[in-house]
């Protein structure tokens, strides 16, 4: 069960009450943290009647700015996991020494925060639509952190994003807004999850699991790797500002089609690598 002491959290009192009678609401039959926290974002959405299919884009406004996500916030705080890929995402970000960064979709801070501690002479923007009232009193603590609601063009040597594509409408579209903001030789630093984790994960763009980095290409985009420490995040360099909207645009309804036939065979997938091991102890 999360145990959060909310009287040591300098909320706003309609918001603790919120948050307390979420806490109290706990499944007391999930022994993971982290599932319980699914659990309660889940059930504000269908409380909200919010509808992952048949999308009502007000509702989900009410429910990106639904104190749920403060909780969710302060969960990753407390919780080990997110701390330590918050700790290597930050610790990423200080060995190249980027002076500009960018947390795209960056809730109250936590990432933020993190990064400042040991980016102390960086300057770190938050761009987030619904910044919480907790959420600005949070980042007060760092001198160089804000939240900012414009993204200038080319002015980040650093964009964080993880978390945050697989909730809106149009992705790809989102995703060149980010690159917009991202100077040439510049690093993107992307974690995405496109599975039915939670409801608020939309379905339509479950697809993009596996083409994602196939369209990054297009965008002008080279892959280096993966943090070290939260290996869902993949590290990009920018390598132009040009890129074909009819080929992204392209490339997104041959994923949309080819969906269907590679989840068919995704239960092949373990049997695939047994073969490949084989073939290779064959030839060795």
């Amino acid at each position: 069960m999360i145990k959060i002491d909310l009287d040591k959290v300098e909320l706003e009192s309609d918001d603790k009450v919120v948050l307390q009678a979420l806490l109290d609401s706990q499944d007391p039959n999930i022994h993971d943290d982290v599932e319980q926290m699914w659990y309660l974002l889940n059930k504000v959405w269908e409380e909200m009647g919010c509808d992952n299919k048949n999308i009502d884009w007000n509702k989900l406004g009410l429910y990106y700015a639904h104190p749920v996500w403060v909780l969710n916030g302060l969960f990753t705080q407390y919780d080990k996991l997110s701390f330590s890929i918050r700790e290597s995402i930050a610790n990423y970000i200080a060995s190249k020494n980027f002076q500009k960064i960018c947390d795209y979709g960056g809730g109250f801070g936590t990432l933020a925060g993190e990064i400042a501690r040991v980016c102390p002479n960086a300057e770190i923007d938050i761009y987030e639509p619904f910044p919480s009232v907790y959420g600005k009193k949070y980042i007060q603590n760092f001198h160089n952190v804000k939240f900012v609601d414009v993204l200038d063009k080319e002015k980040y040597d650093c964009l964080v994003s993880t978390d945050v594509l697989e909730h809106v409408d149009d992705p790809m579209q989102t995703f060149a807004e980010m690159l917009e903001s991202l100077q040439i030789s510049g690093e993107a630093l992307i974690g995405n999850c496109f599975y039915p984790v939670i409801e608020c994960h939309l379905p339509k763009n479950f697809h993009f699991r596996y083409t994602f980095d196939c369209l990054s290409r297009a965008f002008g985009l080279k892959k280096l790797g993966r943090i070290q420490g939260a290996e869902y995040v993949q590290i990009f360099v920018k390598n132009k500002n040009k890129y074909s909207k009819k080929l992204i645009r392209g490339g997104v309804i041959i994923s949309k089609i080819i969906y269907p036939l590679i989840l068919s065979l995704e239960p092949l997938r373990p049997l695939a690598r047994i073969c490949k091991r084989a073939i290779r102890r064959l030839k060795s």
